[in-house]
């Protein structure tokens, strides 16, 4: 029994790093449709996240920008893929990526969210998951918009930090290139 494990929110400047772990319960038929969560639409992943929830065993840890900024993101990862495999009993744990962020027992594979279904369906439920929790705080937020660019950096999110200054759910440990002051700006 393999349990697939995938994250969302890793390369966020704000809001929530998600860690999904799956199982697929015996007898599942196959999930049509499953790939890397970035290859299909939103549309698509929300219809999947209900599929998935429903033919598997699963898992999600959730670690805010506070934990993020107090612990670092490795310490994070390794918190999130520690706890999966501590609720979900596998013969086998396979984590999208090349690092175990020094969690034993743990294998990675480049690219297994879109190779493996059982991480297909742990990438759907964490990119669904961070993305419905930054939707949800951009209403508090609105200045930002959050629910376009799901807290990664582009150009328009880094003008509206620019404009006006972090909010609590950016991670203010990371740093950022264009924010952060430029030698000639002292001459």
């Amino acid at each position: 029994m393999l349990c697939g494990i995938d994250e969302a929110g890793r390369g966020c400047i704000a809001g929530d790093l998600v860690v999904a772990g799956c199982i697929f319960l015996e007898n599942t038929p196959n999930i049509s449709g499953l790939n890397d969560s970035k290859k299909i639409t939103e549309k698509k992943r929300y219809q999947l996240y209900d599929s998935v929830t429903a033919s598997t065993q699963y898992h999600i840890v959730t670690k805010s920008p506070q934990e993020i900024d107090e612990k670092g993101i490795s310490v994070c990862m390794r918190e999130a893929l520690e706890e999966i495999k501590s609720q979900l009993n596998a013969k086998e744990y396979l984590f999208d990526g090349n690092t175990t962020f020094g969690v034993k027992d743990l294998k990675t594979m480049v690219k297994a969210d879109g190779k493996v279904p059982e991480v297909s369906a742990a990438s759907i439920l964490a990119k669904v998951t961070h993305d419905r929790n930054i939707v949800a705080e951009a209403q508090n937020y609105p200045e930002y918009g959050f629910e376009k660019h799901k807290g990664y950096g582009t150009a328009p999110h880094i003008a509206s930090i620019q404009k006006h200054g972090y909010s609590p759910i950016h991670r203010q440990s990371y740093k950022i290139k264009a924010l952060q002051p430029s030698l000639f700006d002292s001459l």
